[in-house]
């Protein structure tokens, strides 16, 4: 039966006011804004990559999105300023398992191509990136297009954590629903406008975005210590630290390694020589920032 859309709109809004139910709303992009004049922003860009796997050196990008936004400096966002998305051929077919969680097939990317200076213009103005898996997206992108390697970013996945503040995980599927919206997930730009909406969510604990929680995570050094040569029995307590294994195939060292804040740097020397080398070393030690961080360089 046909429902008034006022009358769904105050059946949702007395839904809301209940602590019995929850109200997920469906996604509507927002629409292009422009800069009020005077107005203090600044500009991101949030990115997406549908691939053909997960290997950045060998796989292809078949799907690229992007939502460019301003923000002002104390992290809330203020528009859209623009939307960027395109199919790109790769050079065999897609293979099945990826149509199947993408939806994306031979047929919608036959002949397509994504235009590099397209691309460069529309992140040109961009003072930071931000990626739901920047580990991921952002060796993908540098490989197609060298304007990211100069970009700083932002990995909103992996530098809020969402579990502390209320979240089931940090999936963005999870976080959309947490912040009460559904979309049609795994194609790039639906991803990217989901994004926006949890990245603009003010977190109860704070009262702040999760955008301003990232930035202030982006702009801090992390500093990468790499346990080479550690005894192959103790790779238990490493993992159990939180380390993570590189096996050596992407040119960095074939080693555990770990990231730490510059305050937690003497510690986790500290934890090495006491319990993992038993003896007195300078293990190898990487900082990293905003510019160099998830980069194939890093």
């Amino acid at each position: 039966m046909f429902q008034n859309p006022s009358d769904l709109a105050a059946m949702v809004e007395a839904l809301g006011r209940s602590a019995e139910y929850r109200v997920l709303r469906r996604l509507v992009p927002r629409p292009i804004w422009s800069t009020a004049p005077g107005q203090e922003v600044r500009t991101a860009v949030i990115l997406d990559t549908e691939t053909t796997g997960l290997d950045h050196a060998r796989d292809e990008i078949i799907e690229l999105g992007m939502v460019k936004f301003d923000y002002t400096p104390d992290g809330r966002i203020v528009g859209v300023r623009d939307v960027f998305s395109a199919f790109n051929e790769p050079s065999a077919p897609i293979p099945p398992e990826i149509t199947a969680i993408t939806g994306i097939t031979d047929e919608m990317v036959a002949g397509q191509r994504i235009d590099d200076a397209a691309v460069s213009a529309f992140v040109d103005d961009a003072v930071i990136t931000i990626a739901h898996n920047s580990g991921f997206d952002r060796k993908f992108a540098e490989r197609y297009w060298p304007v990211f390697e100069q970009k700083a970013w932002g990995c909103s996945a992996t530098e809020i954590d969402w579990r502390k503040h209320g979240f089931a995980g940090a999936q963005l599927g999870y976080l959309l629903t947490g912040v009460g919206f559904f979309h049609q997930a795994h194609r790039a730009v639906d991803d990217c406008h989901a994004l926006l909406e949890v990245l603009a969510f003010e977190l109860p604990d704070t009262g702040a975005p999760a955008l301003a929680l990232l930035l202030e995570k982006a702009r801090k050094p992390t500093m990468r210590v790499w346990a080479e040569q550690s005894p192959f029995e103790l790779k238990d307590s490493l993992k159990r630290r939180g380390y993570r294994w590189n096996d050596g195939s992407d040119g960095r060292p074939k080693s555990w390694f770990i990231d730490v804040n510059e305050s937690g740097l003497d510690d986790e020397i500290a934890f090495l020589r006491a319990e993992i080398y038993m003896r007195e070393v300078e293990p190898s030690v990487q900082r990293l920032t905003a510019f160099t961080r998830f980069s194939c360089r890093a």
